[in-house]
């Protein structure tokens, strides 16, 4: 603590000798004004409509924004950033205007009641006004996947748009991958949310493609951002728009296997702004085919073998809900506060057919389970940010954000075999997940070369989990709980960080990234009943150093080079010693003891456009300590267990490639293609383990656009096996095809989508093998969907999206095995 105490000291004295520069430029990223008026003719007073008005930067005449006047001559330009303008005024027949105007902090709006234009015989050229970002764009820290330029994400959810980012994969969970690899932090709009602590690939279900943004992927964050996840960011920024007025949409998706429904709702009234989303989605039974084989080996070399066989019929229905507004107060002060809902709730019934081979006899019986599962949270945010008006960039901004999440679920087995394979029990763990999180961030430029930002940051986590299994002995009426498996446990983490980070201009091509953090970790947990389990007061500390160059040749052309150092906590998926039986004989659970992993990483990247083809090619090495990986082991010659545990040392070298680029004007092509050798060594239960393997991925999307505002999309995407030292995790592959049309004035849309045409089921098949153990399982899935997509938007349509997220980014957890600077 005495380290964070003195580098707390560090940033505030680094903030208090700052010194000041006057200029109000400060407020032109947070306060907007705009600029209305009256087109007439300068003879006759009538008004001119459809006059075009534009504002064009005094700088380099660059055009910002303009409109086309109404039938009554007016015109409003809307969200208009602070500073000197030229407003120019053309209609055909007339002689253009041009008058300077100037939009103040104290005077945003700018409103000249009459412009009148004198007639000329001479024709105007025509003012065109037009901008749009591109799909894929490379900063010094991150790759940027804007999501809302992509018509192919219309109808689907969080995880069909990760599929289509770039570096990324998702498998038929909804685990995300960065470069092969699970250990990832991902952010919804740079904060990071105890929905994705359980099931990450339930929560992405839950978030609408319609209501995402961009996403930026994060291969090389700096000293600012929270030292969690050993691979990288994710971070997931929704739409916040706030116009003048009001506007909405509605969305409809209606298909095979999901359906979906969303509304949104936008207003904005001067310095305030409101917005509000809902969405809900529920996946129709479908029905899974199981297979499990495993076999054992006693002492004395004797075998035993358990089969089971069977089918699952399972299904799914969630619901999120987003509230959000904001507050002006003037341009320099302002405050934001956001409230987001979410609930998930999932059923399978399974009836199986279980074979035990021993030596002496082979048992068959069959095994009915009831699996239910109910997850529902919370998040409320608040945000304050206050810049200075003499001296442009100068940011302060403090924010709280509390998080509960609760995972209720209930598994029923019922397996009316003789002793000792008779089973009729209840196995529940109802959880519950709270965090506070306070952050203080302070940015100060020194001169527009340089700038440094310090901060300090404060979670507490409060985890509780209340487990119980019960059964009901052969003859009996009612349930009788079993002590040593029924128990609460309660496991608190505490996280307190400061952080130093500077970006430095050297020229105007050549900038450096530089900074370090420093993290305290605080952890206990206990029992309610097993005292002789508790595990007292426990500390680490760790020093957080990253580094990024970055080079530019030409106008288009980039090399950069980064190291970091990432830290990778447990989660609570990973420590809660809940037992949950997966099939006969195999059990799961969690292992409190588990330390964090901690990795170094390198990277060397470059990127470029050449003839309309973007082109990003990187190369990179990571070394990861105290790996946390899933592994099983013998706990009987009946029974197996499944936990976490820290096994060994991971090293991993690979590069990437991702291509895109426009054909015919029409025709966009975007894929990669990435490739990782793994090497793996480590110790599981007393004995030396080691795999190593080439592991190749790749993705594809290609994106028509036809006459009659049609546009044809097709993606594809493939993973390999995921490597562990056991063995091996299914693979992944996907393809689809889609279509859209707008109508109504591009206020509706309808479309089609058709999820693998050509494949009904896929098979997903794992492996583990260890001295004494060899386990195979294999489930396959409906796969094959058909869906139709409907989309309407309502109110005013001429407003701009406008950021505003909070500052606090908890990216500090494990993930499941299963906005930053640039020059």
């Amino acid at each position: 603590m005495k380290n964070l105490l003195l580098l707390i000291t560090m940033a505030l004295s680094l903030q208090l000798n700052a010194q000041q520069r006057g200029d109000y430029g400060a407020a032109n990223s947070q306060i907007t004004g705009k600029v209305t008026g009256t087109v007439v003719d300068e003879a006759t007073k009538e008004a001119i409509p459809y006059a075009t008005v534009v504002i064009k930067s005094l700088k380099n005449g660059e055009t910002i924004n303009g409109v086309i006047t109404e039938a009554d001559g007016s015109f409003k330009i809307l969200n208009v950033k602070l500073g000197q303008y030229q407003l120019q005024v053309s209609f055909v027949g007339y002689t253009s205007l041009q008058q300077t105007i100037e939009l103040t902090p104290k005077s945003p709006d700018v409103n000249i009641e009459n412009i009148a234009l004198k007639t000329d015989t001479d024709v105007l050229d025509e003012v065109v006004v037009a901008g749009q970002r591109e799909v894929i764009e490379n900063k010094i820290d991150r790759i940027v996947y804007n999501a809302e330029q992509d018509v192919a994400n219309t109808g689907g959810d969080a995880s069909d748009v990760l599929r289509r980012a770039p570096l990324l994969s998702v498998d038929q969970d909804g685990n995300v991958s960065l470069r092969g690899s699970q250990n990832i932090q991902i952010l919804i709009n740079g904060k990071p949310s105890s929905m994705f602590g359980s099931s990450p690939g339930d929560a992405l279900k839950m978030i609408p493609a319609d209501q995402i943004k961009n996403v930026e992927v994060i291969t090389s964050p700096s000293a600012k951002y929270d030292g969690e996840g050993t691979a990288g960011i994710i971070n997931i920024i929704t739409k916040k728009q706030t116009p003048q007025g009001f506007a909405g949409n509605v969305d409809v998706t209606a298909g095979t296997r999901i359906n979906r429904g969303v509304v949104g709702l936008n207003a904005g009234a001067g310095r305030f702004g409101f917005n509000a989303n809902a969405s809900t989605f529920y996946s129709w039974p479908q029905t899974a085919i199981n297979e499990f084989y495993q076999r054992t080996t006693n002492a004395q070399g004797e075998e035993f073998i358990r089969e089971q066989n069977g089918e699952n019929e399972s299904n799914r229905l969630g619901y999120f809900g987003n509230i959000g507004a904001f507050y002006d107060f003037n341009a320099f002060h302002s405050l934001s506060t956001a409230l987001r809902l979410r609930g998930f709730n999932s059923n399978s019934d399974g009836t199986n057919i279980v074979e035990n081979t021993s030596p002496s006899e082979v048992i068959t019986f069959d095994r009915y389970t009831d699996n239910s599962s109910q997850n529902a949270g919370y998040e409320w945010s608040l945000d304050y940010i206050m810049k200075f008006p003499d001296q442009p960039g100068r940011e302060l901004s403090a924010s709280y954000k509390i998080d509960g999440n609760i995972n209720n679920t209930q598994f029923e087995i019922e397996q009316l075999a003789a002793a000792p394979n008779y089973e009729v029990a209840n196995n529940n763990n109802d959880g519950n997940n709270r965090e506070n999180t306070i952050q203080i961030d302070y940015v100060h430029p020194f001169g527009e070369t340089f700038k440094l930002e310090s901060g300090f940051k404060s979670i507490l986590r409060d985890i509780e989990s209340d487990f119980e299994y019960e059964t009901k002995p052969e003859g009996a009426n009612e349930f009788v709980i079993v002590d040593n498996r029924t128990d609460i446990f309660y496991y608190d983490q505490d996280v307190y960080a400061g952080y130093i980070s500077s970006q430095y201009n050297i020229t105007k091509k050549l900038g450096l990234i530089a900074g370090v953090r420093y993290e305290y970790t605080g952890l206990n947990g206990s029992f309610r009943d097993a005292t002789e389990q508790n595990f007292d007061r426990q500390s680490y500390e760790n020093w957080l150093p990253s580094v990024i160059v970055s080079q530019k040749f030409g106008k288009v052309s980039s090399v950069k080079a980064s190291y970091n150092r990432r830290i990778q906590r447990p989660s609570l998926r990973n420590v809660n010693p809940y037992e949950q039986i997966g099939n006969i004989g195999n059990v799961s659970f969690g292992n409190p003891t588990l330390n964090p992993e901690l990795s170094d990483n390198f990277e060397l990247g470059y990127n470029t456009f050449v003839k309309g083809t973007s082109i990003n090619l990187s190369v990179f090495y990571n070394q990861i300590n105290q790996v946390i990986q899933s592994v099983v082991i013998p706990i009987s010659t009946d029974t197996v267990g499944t936990t976490f545990d820290n096994v060994g040392q991971q090293e991993n070298v690979g590069a990437n490639l991702f291509i895109s680029t426009q054909l015919f004007k029409i025709w966009t092509i975007r894929g990669g293609i990435n490739a990782n050798y793994f090497m793996a060594d480590g110790v599981i239960e007393g004995n030396n383990v080691s795999n190593t393997a080439l592991l190749l991925s790749g993705n594809i999307n290609s994106s028509i656009k036809l006459k009659g505002d049609w546009v044809i999309d097709m993606f594809g995407f493939a993973r390999p096996r995921q490597q562990t030292l056991q063995g091996f995790n299914p693979s992944f592959s996907i393809f689809g095809l889609g279509a859209k049309k707008t109508i109504w004035d591009e206020r509706g849309s309808i479309g089609v989508s058709i999820i693998e045409p050509f494949m009904e089921r896929k098979s997903f098949e794992s492996e583990i093998e260890s001295e004494n153990l060899y386990q195979r399982s294999n489930f396959a899935i409906p796969f094959r969907s058909f869906g139709i997509t409907f989309g309407y938007k309502f109110g005013k349509l001429d407003y701009k999206a406008r950021q505003r997220r909070s500052k606090i980014s908890n990216e500090d957890q494990k993930g499941g095995d299963d906005a930053g600077q640039s020059f």
